[in-house]
């Protein structure tokens, strides 16, 4: 349980503050100059981490000060549930056969991360982190504490996710032909969850609305699959 402590609330009320502060500027500049590489996000994130590695904070210091603004990540995915519902008439003509390629999905991006992690680096935590990366915050967060993980490094390689979809996951898409905005939007949701489907969001609903559906099904079937799939891949290693 965090402290509650006056000194406690004094930082994370700077922090959160600090945070939000910095999002938005750096929002401001990305529409005036209309570069896709000046993502707030992104610039968000090195501006923070300079400066906490500058006081010689931890990630894990921050992340407590700041954990309202992980606790606003829920309901932002509920949000993304509009354009979904806006779309439901389609969408459940599809349902089986969607569900099934982000299944496919889910047990390929799973062993591939962690055998590939296991061959090169052999450190077991890490290989659960990053096999957890294409997930929503908060079940790869949880998942990574059950399956003996680290939290810092599933954080930042959830947030690599996001931020590689939101800049380069259209273009990329666009480049090897796959032009529909239900498969952009799949394909944005699965791999690059929250973050990426937030900006894709801008292009249309329909994508908003496929890439919402993806996030959905993606963290459902990864909850239930990784549990078992992870010690089972590790097997493999003993």
């Amino acid at each position: 349980m965090y402290s509650i402590e006056p000194a406690f609330i004094l930082y994370s009320i700077t922090f959160v503050i600090a945070t939000i502060v910095s999002y938005q500027l750096f929002a401001k500049v990305q529409s005036k100059l209309s570069l896709i590489w000046l993502n707030p996000m992104l610039l968000t994130i090195l501006l923070i981490a300079a400066f906490i590695i500058s006081i010689d904070m931890s990630f894990e210091e921050y992340f407590s000060y700041t954990i309202a603004l992980n606790g606003l990540l829920e309901p932002a995915v509920v949000a993304l549930g509009y354009p979904l519902y806006q779309h439901l008439h389609s969408i459940r003509h599809q349902w089986k056969v969607i569900t099934l390629l982000l299944a496919l999905g889910v047990f390929l991006v799973i062993p591939v991360s962690l055998i590939l992690t296991m061959v090169l680096i052999v450190l077991p935590d890490i290989a659960v982190s990053l096999s957890l990366k294409s997930v929503t915050t908060p079940i790869g967060l949880s998942l990574t504490e059950a399956l003996n993980g680290n939290n810092s490094i599933t954080a930042f390689a959830i947030i690599l996710a996001g931020l590689f979809g939101a800049l380069l996951g259209i273009p990329w898409l666009k480049f090897i032909k796959v032009t529909s905005p239900k498969a952009q939007g799949l394909a944005i949701g699965a791999a690059s969850h929250a973050l990426g489907t937030a900006t894709i969001s801008k292009i249309s609903y329909e994508h908003a609305a496929y890439g919402s559906l993806s996030i959905i099904i993606s963290a459902v079937i990864t909850a239930i699959v990784s549990p078992l799939l992870i010690p089972f891949l590790f097997n493999l290693f003993i």
